[in-house]
């Protein structure tokens, strides 16, 4: 393939990238944008493989590869959960970050093309970097995968003086940075690139750990930013204009993603990397007292819960992290379907940041086969839980709780919530009375027209279903 041929068929990746980018922002045209992302890189790959700066040398290697990865990935899309995609998204992050710091390594140490001067300063500025950026990507997924797969627990790691211990790393990485580019040779420019290395993996797992539960949507959403513009500095380093436009539209949409959610949840950006929300310490009212929710709740049992839906004639559903590891979307689509046909008006309200990814829960619903005219996002529905007869809460706990409103001192005050209280009566389901992943109590659970359905959501749900058929 000549090197004209392989320009045009990288522009054309590059538009079928921003179309399926396009897609992806609309659920009636999600699966068209995942076809247009499929034959963009498709034909990345194919132009890459068959392109001029790959020799016949080197072809058994990358075929070995793609079988290799291929085989991996076709694997994990068979066996992996709809509930363990978080992870799963976080674990692809650091691969990302990885590779960006291989090909950083790889690319100093080649010699095939010397540079001098200005080029090569700016070849190892890139490098530099890239590799710092595909460091602090690798580490800080793998804490998350760690986290959001319950290996490392949700409440985050405060060390003593952490903003200075950022600070003095950050000085000590551009430090290294000077003496790298002033190295002569690759055995000495190799020791500050070691240390800034370490440095940036450190400062990685040491930035997740310190972020809470309750901010873990935004940490995949920003790692995703993160991973494109590790994407982006390795384009620069292998001179691959694809890979620098693919890693630019990544790291941007990312960027804005996490924007979106820190407003969803009145956060600022800082302030989730600086961590803290969902240490699980309860909050103190300025009498000294603790803002622990007083009174008793009131439970439910499924076929009251199956009576309650029957006679009602607007329900808004409220799905959350619980049904995804529940599983229980299919079932939800089945008394959805069920409540419709006896003419019941059936909505889902859905949060930003439900779940443990942006998006998570509209994923489990279309997989469900959920029509998607009947999800709404939180500003579309907000307003009409008072007319709602029946709101149910179906394992989501922080999203749904009323001291985001009431309780000035409560660690979630300010943050945007489903208003589910204000409907005629509500229904929480969860296993028990624990506090959700931000470690904050939900006064939602004693008031006095909200019922308590404990128990498996999936177990639960079924047994709704067979009372509202009988």
């Amino acid at each position: 393939m000549s090197q004209s041929l392989a320009t045009v068929s990288y522009l054309g990746a590059a538009i079928l990238f921003i179309l399926s980018l396009g897609g992806l922002s609309n659920p009636e045209t999600s699966r068209r944008g995942n076809l247009f992302g499929i034959i963009g890189m498709a034909l990345a790959v194919l132009a890459t493989v068959f392109g001029p700066r790959v020799g016949p040398s080197g072809m058994a290697w990358i075929v070995g590869a793609l079988v290799i990865g291929g085989g991996i990935g076709l694997y994990a899309a068979k066996v992996v959960k709809m509930t363990q995609m978080p992870e799963l998204v976080a674990l692809m992050h650091s691969l990302v970050g990885l590779a960006a710091c291989l090909v950083g390594f790889a690319s100093y140490v080649d010699t095939s093309t010397p540079l001098q001067g200005a080029e090569k300063a700016i070849h190892e500025v890139e490098i530099y970097v890239g590799i710092l950026i595909g460091a602090v990507t690798f580490s800080g997924s793998l804490i998350a995968f760690g986290k959001l797969n319950g290996r490392i627990g949700g409440k985050p790691l405060l060390l003593p003086g952490r903003h200075w211990l950022n600070l003095v790393a950050l000085l000590v990485v551009i430090w290294f940075g000077r003496e790298f580019l002033r190295a002569e040779t690759i055995e000495q420019g190799m020791l500050p690139l070691i240390v800034m290395t370490v440095i940036a993996l450190l400062f990685g797992i040491h930035m997740v750990m310190a972020i809470g539960g309750a901010d873990m949507p935004v940490v995949v959403s920003m790692l995703n930013s993160y991973s494109g513009w590790a994407a982006a500095a390795t384009g620069f380093m292998l001179s691959n204009d694809l890979l620098i436009v693919t890693g630019a539209l990544v790291g941007s949409s990312g960027a804005i993603l996490s924007y979106i959610m820190c407003n969803a949840m009145n956060r600022n950006f800082i302030s989730v990397i600086a961590g803290g929300f969902g240490s699980g310490a309860p909050a103190k009212k300025a009498d000294g007292a603790a803002a622990e929710p007083q009174g008793e709740v009131t439970p439910v049992s499924a076929a009251e819960t199956a009576e309650m839906l029957r006679d009602a004639k607007s329900v808004i559903i409220v799905p959350g992290y619980g049904m995804a590891v529940a599983q229980a979307q299919h079932t939800v689509n089945e008394i959805t379907r069920t409540l419709r046909d006896k003419g019941v008006s059936v909505r889902f309200a859905i949060h930003p940041v439900a779940g443990r990814m942006p998006g998570h829960m509209n994923v489990l619903l279309a997989e469900a086969k959920v029509p998607y005219d009947i999800v709404m996002e939180m500003d579309e529905i907000n307003e009409d839980f008072p007319e709602a007869d029946v709101a149910m809460v179906i394992g989501a706990n922080d999203i749904v709780n009323p001291a985001a409103q009431d309780d000035p001192s409560s660690p979630i005050a300010g943050m945007p919530v489903l208003e589910v209280w204000k409907g005629k009566q509500s229904i929480v389901m969860k296993r028990s009375m624990a506090s959700g992943y931000a470690g904050v109590d939900n006064p939602l659970f004693y008031k006095d027209n909200n019922r308590m359905l404990f128990g498996d959501a999936k177990k639960m749900l079924d047994e709704v279903l067979t009372a509202l058929k009988s």
